[in-house]
């Protein structure tokens, strides 16, 4: 069987890919007591690069307002370059969904506490994420939004 090629999971490299702070507001901001809302979005995007490899990015934004105004906007984008081959579809999906994003993740969440300390605030620790779930919930999401061919 010297047709049938061995399944490739290889990390190429994992590299901070974009980062910006922005204190729009400082530094009057910096005086207000009040406490500052948190909100953080997350995000996956997985493009093929090449015959086989493939870039996995994981992008966080985190803004901190008092009322209507933004203390800090922190928006991070950590990637690897992956290599995927001999593998069904569905396989090689699940890969790029779930196993590549929980290898990047990591950094990205070290990268986002960091320059948030690095601006002068205190570090804001991105929570531990599941991405099977999340993987599975945008897989649901594309089937119903998907044209099945048949009346609903």
């Amino acid at each position: 069987m010297a047709d049938q090629q061995d399944p490739v999971f290889q990390i190429q490299r994992v590299y901070l890919k974009d980062v910006s702070l922005e204190q729009p507001n400082s530094p009057a901001i910096l005086l207000e007591q009040e406490q500052p809302s948190v909100d953080i979005q997350l995000g996956v995007d997985a493009q093929s690069v090449a015959e086989g490899i493939f870039e996995v990015s994981v992008t966080a934004t985190v803004q901190t307002k008092v009322k209507d105004k933004t203390v800090f906007l922190v928006e991070a984008k950590q990637a690897g370059i992956f290599e995927v081959r001999n593998l069904p579809e569905e396989q090689v999906g699940q890969i790029l969904g779930i196993a590549c994003p929980q290898i990047v993740y990591p950094y990205l969440r070290g990268n986002v506490a960091d320059i948030i300390q690095r601006g002068g605030f205190p570090p804001v620790h991105l929570a531990e994420i599941n991405f099977q779930a999340m993987y599975e919930q945008q897989q649901a999401q594309a089937a119903g939004q998907a044209p099945q061919g048949l009346p609903q």
